[in-house]
């Protein structure tokens, strides 16, 4: 039953970012990195239904972390890339390729050995205290530094480098979703009300969903999911390690293990995400609002409405007027005195 709940929320969590990406990448490239990007977006009754399974999918995986270990749920958890893989070959009517699946394999793969590098402390016996939480602050800088060099760039390369600072965030979300699950294990629920990692855990989603949003739509979802699928679970591990005390073993066999589950994980991630069916999501939403504030953004430069017809000469309406048939007067002619 614990595995089935872990699978559902990777469903979950498939179908949600597909259906996000399918109506963010229709906002217009001057609303990158602007919070009114999630004011249009919440109007959105597809992107509502989005976010709803997201957040079902995070809240399912919440109650997985807290039943099993982490070396089990993470590895299930990644296959969420693959569900939206699959929701996406309908929809953008591409044939899935048997390089997408062994992708899918090599991801699933890379993840299980990055898990089983390390040995992780049951929810209650981790210490977690705020003077470890340092690496969280570092982590954010990257994903800051990440962010603000994509916002320089266009198209593929802005959502890859937006959406590895999504990423991050979400892996720091993971960290404070644990440390909230230990306070629960300790203290009756009011008391987080008067702690800090809940706030914290809610800040953290907000700037995470706001960040996915504008990778989003910046590009293709397989240029924004590959960095948002690796670098979360690579911030969870390493926050983990530092601030759960999770440990892992430093002899050159567990190393050899580790650097192998990181090379399958950027590889599958890879794979799996530049799926032709990804990037048949762009056809299906072409049509981009056109947005009054810059001149990259008019209907005649844009094609989202047609061109007005230029006036035309009033003869052209009413026909070629009839030679009159008086006389002209000549004006070098003398007038006759009267």
């Amino acid at each position: 039953m614990d595995y089935a709940t872990t699978l559902v929320a990777a469903v979950l969590l498939g179908i949600g970012f597909v259906l996000q990406q399918c109506v963010a990448e229709q906002e217009p490239e001057s609303r990158f990195l602007s919070w009114r990007i999630l004011t249009d977006l919440l109007r959105k009754p597809r992107w509502l239904v989005g976010i709803g399974c997201m957040i079902g999918g995070y809240g399912l995986s919440a109650w997985s972390i807290g039943h099993l270990e982490l070396t089990l749920v993470e590895p299930l958890l990644t296959t969420y890339l693959v569900f939206a893989l699959v929701l996406a070959v309908p929809m953008s009517r591409q044939s899935v390729k048997w390089t997408e699946v062994g992708g899918a394999v090599v991801l699933c793969a890379g993840v299980t050995l990055l898990s089983l590098s390390r040995s992780t402390k049951p929810i209650g016996l981790s210490f977690g205290s705020f003077s470890h939480w340092y690496v969280a602050a570092i982590i954010a800088g990257i994903a800051f530094v990440s962010v603000q060099t994509g916002h320089r760039r266009r198209g593929n390369i802005r959502a890859t480098l937006t959406g590895l600072g999504a990423g991050l965030v979400f892996g720091i979300q993971d960290a404070l979703t644990r440390q909230t699950l230990e306070i629960l294990q300790r203290h009756p629920f009011t008391h987080l009300f008067m702690v800090w990692p809940p706030y914290c855990l809610v800040g953290a989603g907000i700037v995470g969903v706001w960040l996915m949003q504008n990778a989003f739509s910046s590009g293709p979802l397989h240029s924004s999911l590959p960095t948002i699928a690796a670098g979360e679970p690579v911030a969870g591990i390493v926050l983990g390690i530092v601030v759960f005390g999770d440990r892992i073993q430093v002899s050159p066999g567990p190393l050899a293990i580790e650097a192998g589950g990181i090379a399958a994980l950027i590889v599958g991630v890879v794979m799996v995400a530049r799926s032709s069916a990804f990037g048949g999501l762009r056809k299906i939403t072409e049509t981009i609002k056109p947005d009054p504030g810059g001149p990259a953004d008019r209907p005649e430069d844009t094609g989202a409405f047609p061109r007005q017809t230029p006036a035309l000469p009033r003869h052209a309406l009413t026909g070629p007027r009839k030679a009159s048939t008086r006389p002209r007067k000549d004006p070098a002619r003398p007038r006759k005195a009267t």
